[in-house]
């Protein structure tokens, strides 16, 4: 029996990619589909270790923390339980794909030869990638628009410093990217008018690329602070804008990864 490698790593490619990308639409995780597409082709290697001979110990080792690379590549890393997340949610999306493999090869009595199951010739892995891409990538489009769409919006926002209730209104803008370069956390931006009668933690400065040129912004952390109909976050990074925001009523940018799975 002849065994095609390329078509393999092709199928393990493409099944992995849309597990990662299951999770992301499930957990509603802000991805990038390059990073997605490196830990996909990284996963499908794996399958390249039962040409080898190894124990199941090993096998299980090797394929764990290929797992665990690829969640890292895909969604980076923020805490222990948003990892937890991802990794719980990968195995489940896993089990549940691996389940409708084998229902459709008893159902239809296809062969099984270990890697990829055929009947005269069709590798039933490649039919249920080539039905199942075009459903998930669908819903996964849609899903970004709608989260698009609940982003652009207005909150009632209160940071909470010390036994200070600091109450003003947030917008959620997409185009805030801003992250701590040092915690890799994402940084929200707020009028200085709205903060300079409290008494701030000790500033941190952080490097920032502006129009002009490269430029500094100090930033403070305060330990929790409550997003009206959204919910509660804590260890927030708040940067201190001198100049107004140019959105009228508006007191703070929200950064859009920090309601990453709040929303929808």
């Amino acid at each position: 029996m002849k065994i095609y490698i390329d078509l393999i790593l092709f199928i393990n490619f493409g099944l992995d990619f849309l597990l990662l990308l299951s999770v992301a639409i499930i957990l509603k995780r802000i991805i990038k589909i390059h990073k997605l597409m490196i830990a996909a082709f990284i996963g499908s290697l794996s399958v390249l270790l039962l040409f080898i001979k190894i124990n199941t110990i090993q096998l299980f080792l090797i394929k764990f923390i290929t797992s665990i690379l690829m969640l890292l590549i895909s969604f980076n890393y923020k805490n222990i339980k948003y990892f937890c997340k991802n990794l719980l949610f990968l195995y489940i999306n896993s089990i549940v794909l691996g389940g409708f493999i084998y229902f459709i090869n008893t159902q239809f009595s296809y062969k099984n030869n270990g890697l990829v199951f055929y009947n005269n010739g069709l590798s039933i892995n490649l039919l249920c990638l080539a039905i199942l891409s075009p459903i998930i990538i669908y819903i996964y489009i849609k899903q970004v628009k709608t989260l698009k769409n609940n982003y652009n919006s207005y909150y009632n926002i209160d940071i909470y410093l010390d036994d200070n209730d600091i109450k003003c209104i947030g917008f959620v803008d997409t185009g805030n990217k801003l992250k701590s370069p040092y915690s890799n956390k994402p940084i929200t931006i707020i009028n200085e008018n709205i903060i300079k009668k409290y008494k701030l933690p000790p500033p941190t400065l952080i490097p920032i690329n502006t129009v002009s040129g490269k430029d500094f912004i100090k930033t403070f952390k305060v330990k929790k602070i409550n997003i009206e109909g959204i919910g509660i976050f804590n260890d927030v990074i708040f940067g201190i804008s001198k100049n107004n925001i140019n959105i009228n009523g508006v007191d703070c940018i929200l950064n859009i990864e920090l309601l990453e799975g709040k929303i929808w």
